[in-house]
């Protein structure tokens, strides 16, 4: 797992180097989350060994594209896993399992394995949890950088319809995350009626 630690520790430096500071919720804290989010569900769907390792290292380079640029960042974090993860001795194999989990979390989401839907509920997990707000209110203020003019309004629409398009894909987060993510969306419904 050393060489884990490397990958993790480069990373890190360069998304707190690299990363514009307006970046609130795409950063090296949303990255660590999901790692240890992915890792938690991955343990919870009984994966372990190999397969786990493959899930811990797309979730660590899910958003790397990010260092590239904000179009179509899945794809790009492709590109720098398939440039640097064979100097760390993974096979093209792995890459492409890498990369084919780290699609998986492109918006709308469709993970075309197991693997894929790990780490696509890791990265949203959040909808269902305690957490919400303050993810919501992170990509709120990213996504003002961009449209100033993004209403708190507009944000509610948008989030509702959001959570209403997305499911979860593992039994762990349908049973466990599903539930709160409902509430969550019915307390947006109510604001959105009170709000002008």
């Amino acid at each position: 797992m050393e060489r884990f630690g490397l990958l993790f520790e480069n990373l890190m430096h360069r998304f707190n180097k690299d990363l514009p500071v307006f970046l609130t919720y795409h950063n090296a804290s949303h990255t660590k989350y999901v790692l240890d989010k992915a890792t938690m569900i991955g343990q919870k769907e009984k994966i372990d060994g190999d397969q786990l390792y493959l899930v811990q290292v797309a979730a660590l380079y899910h958003d790397s594209g990010f260092l590239n640029g904000m179009v179509d960042h899945e794809n790009l974090g492709c590109e720098i896993v398939r440039a640097e993860l064979p100097e760390f001795g993974f096979t093209e194999m792995e890459i492409k399992e890498i990369c084919q989990i780290i699609s998986a979390t492109k918006i709308p989401q469709r993970p075309q394995n197991l693997l894929g839907k790990i780490v696509a509920d890791a990265d949203l997990e959040y909808l269902g949890t305690n957490f919400f707000d303050i993810g919501s209110q992170r990509l709120f203020d990213e996504l003002r950088h961009f449209n100033p003019a993004l209403s708190h309004r507009e944000w509610l629409k948008i989030q509702i319809g959001f959570l209403e398009s997305h499911q979860y894909h593992t039994s762990f987060c349908q049973e466990h995350r599903q539930p709160v993510k409902a509430l969550h969306l019915a307390r947006l419904k109510d604001e959105l009626l009170t709000s002008r």
